[in-house]
């Protein structure tokens, strides 16, 4: 395969990152026809579709590949310029996190703040389940990630972080409707269960892990995807769950929740993946990313079991 131009590459993460064509234009001062045309070029040079043509224009596996290229070689020129003070280096590096809903909402944003201090960094953030923010960064669209995955992505680099620690719990009224009638192990998988998202199994797995013989949790299943409103869905009633440790701890002390298994607490092990680039930025947020786990999460110890979905 010949030399890739750059200015076919840096369009094609153009159109991905906004969307389509015409908006892609737009970003990069160019005509339309000017997109399409660098686009076809490229998947000429390369032999191979690179993006299928819907609303908004997704990447296909080939073009995730020409992605990854083209994002490290925007990190590496916005880095050179910064360090040259040419025009456009000189003010904060731009990078694309994935972390998942969990971590948001209890330890990383004080991460953020250490890193927001000094106004040399902005974050892009995408929320995706742990058990899935890896695809992320094989896909090209993030730099780095909080996964619950231990394997390297090709081309990154994993840190462990620590211990997540979830516990069952529901209300009060909830344990005496659904759970009061024998141990839990017989209860819970019968019982109303909040999840997250459809693809979130981890109080599945947490079913099994008391009852091997059962598949899972209940039929009866109650979503709501968000951190917050999880939390609050259990208080309320509506079924039982996994809450992160700090999250519940109050409303346990208040009453608001009692603990299910509480001899049974649930373990999920984050790391820190990123890319294998020397930017100084990027440096900064992992090594702000791992104090703060340090001070939120219990120390890593052999992978036990894996997360929300």
């Amino acid at each position: 395969m010949s030399e890739l131009p750059r200015d076919q590459v840096r369009t094609l993460l153009a159109v991905v990152d906004e969307g389509t064509f015409d908006a892609a234009a737009a970003a990069l001062h160019v005509t339309p026809s000017a997109v399409s045309q660098r686009v076809k070029a490229l998947e000429q040079r390369t032999g191979r579709v690179l993006l299928t043509r819907t609303k908004p224009v997704r990447p296909t596996e080939s073009g995730h590949v020409v992605l990854r290229l083209a994002r490290r070689l925007a990190a590496l020129e916005e880095e050179a310029r910064r360090e040259l003070g040419i025009a456009d280096g000189s003010g904060p590096a731009r990078l694309s996190v994935a972390v998942n809903a969990d971590s948001l909402a209890t330890w990383f944003l004080p991460a953020l703040t250490r890193v927001a201090r000094d106004g040399r960094v902005c974050l892009e953030l995408h929320r995706e389940d742990e058990a899935h923010t890896a695809t992320l960064l094989r896909e090209g669209r993030v730099m780095a990630a909080v996964t619950s995955m231990a394997e390297p992505v090709a081309g990154c680099t994993v840190r462990p972080l620590g211990l997540a620690r979830y516990l069952a719990v529901a209300s009060p009224g909830f344990a005496a409707r659904h759970l009061s009638d024998g141990p839990p192990e017989s209860r819970l998988a019968d019982a109303p269960v909040v999840v997250f998202d459809r693809r979130d199994e981890m109080q599945d797995r947490f079913v099994r892990a008391l009852a091997p013989e059962r598949p899972g949790a209940g039929p009866h299943r109650n979503h709501v995807p968000t951190s917050e409103g999880f939390c609050a869905m259990v208080a309320a009633g509506l079924g039982w769950g996994l809450v992160p440790e700090v999250q519940a701890e109050p409303l346990l002390r208040s009453g608001a929740l009692t603990r299910i298994a509480p001899d049974r607490p649930w373990d999920v092990p984050l790391y820190w993946q990123q890319w294998r680039l020397e930017v100084p930025a990027l440096a900064l947020v992992a090594e702000a990313v791992a104090d703060t786990a340090a001070d939120f999460l219990l120390p890593p110890t052999p992978r036990k079991s894996p997360g929300r979905g």
